[in-house]
């Protein structure tokens, strides 16, 4: 469905997709500029138990953690896993331009007080980090732990607590690629940065949200969003965001991958300088590229379900 600026996939392209067998669920929240959007969200698990917030990246969308819903709803807790508008079955904007870094933070901030979640531990990798991080700075009496996995939350501060070098020429060369390009085989991106190539129907089900190009402007614009010179909007908000973080004394967890170079500096940022990171057992994931939750789903929803057990034993 089209209309005017705002686009909604159809419900079809999502019939079939393997391992996808939840039922959707959405709200609506507000934009100042295009009124009210409708927000898709995996819900799962009992609504009065404590929340995992699970935030994918780009250019994926909730079928990321399919793997780790069923498990962490299993085990008794609510498991929650948002499209970010642009994203999966969340409506559409079809102006790259009507994004930016702040309205993705604004967006998730409204969907976790619209279904005031509470109790939350955030799970948070690619664009997770930014977002997820953010939203947690804003209202930290909200989150009871943090697992991130290949993620970063960008300042342009010297080592140790930033990365040296920072942004890099990977970093530099895909922003540039985003920018410039009308179009991007997005579920092939996911595949190229996978240790082992997800077969034919799992990358349909990651290009499902996207009949084609005019439904991809969030995937073309969410990467120059994130702030890789020190002049850029965001870099002031994600350096206040830290300043939270230095303060955060609750379990925050790292779970890298230990083939992912684009984020693996942040790992040892996140433990160093967050002071609930100290004494936590950290683990890094073996053979897995950037989208760890694809290539070791069952893995990271053992870590997480360690996690959890601590936390509410």
């Amino acid at each position: 469905m089209k209309n005017g600026s705002v686009i909604r996939t159809p419900d079809e392209r999502f019939v079939g997709l393997t391992g996808y067998t939840f039922a959707p669920r959405y709200l609506t929240i507000e934009d100042a500029k295009f009124g009210p959007l409708r927000m898709h969200r995996l819900d799962e698990g009992p609504a009065d138990a404590p929340v995992v917030l699970m935030l994918h990246g780009e250019p994926t969308w909730s079928y990321l953690y399919r793997k780790m819903i069923p498990p962490v709803a299993a085990a008794g807790y609510r498991a929650v896993a948002p499209d970010y508008i642009g994203f999966g079955r969340s409506d559409k904007l079809a102006d790259r331009d009507s994004y930016s870094y702040q309205v993705f933070v604004d967006w998730l901030c409204q969907f976790v007080e619209a279904l005031d979640l509470q109790r939350i531990t955030l799970v948070s990798q690619d664009w997770g980090g930014p977002i997820g991080l953010r939203v947690l700075s804003q209202m930290p009496h909200r989150f009871d732990a943090v697992l991130t996995t290949n993620t970063l939350l960008p300042n342009f501060e010297p080592p140790p607590r930033g990365v040296d070098g920072w942004p890099g020429e990977q970093i530099e060369a895909w922003a540039r690629t985003c920018r410039e390009a009308e179009d991007l085989p997005l579920a092939e991106i996911v595949a190229g940065v996978c240790v082992e190539r997800p077969n034919a129907e799992i990358l349909r089900a990651y290009d499902a949200p996207f009949p084609d190009a005019s439904y991809k402007a969030a995937a073309l614009a969410i990467t120059g969003c994130i702030p890789i010179r020190p002049d850029m909007s965001g870099l002031i908000e994600n350096r206040r965001a830290w300043d939270v973080l230095e303060t955060f004394r609750r379990p925050f967890l790292t779970a890298f991958s230990d083939r992912d170079p684009s984020t693996k500096a942040w790992e040892r940022v996140f433990q160093e300088r967050v002071p609930g990171a100290r004494g936590q057992p950290h683990v890094e994931i073996a053979d897995a590229g950037h989208f760890v939750q694809e290539e070791k789903g069952e893995v990271l929803a053992e870590v997480l379900l360690g996690l959890l057990s601590r936390l509410y034993r």
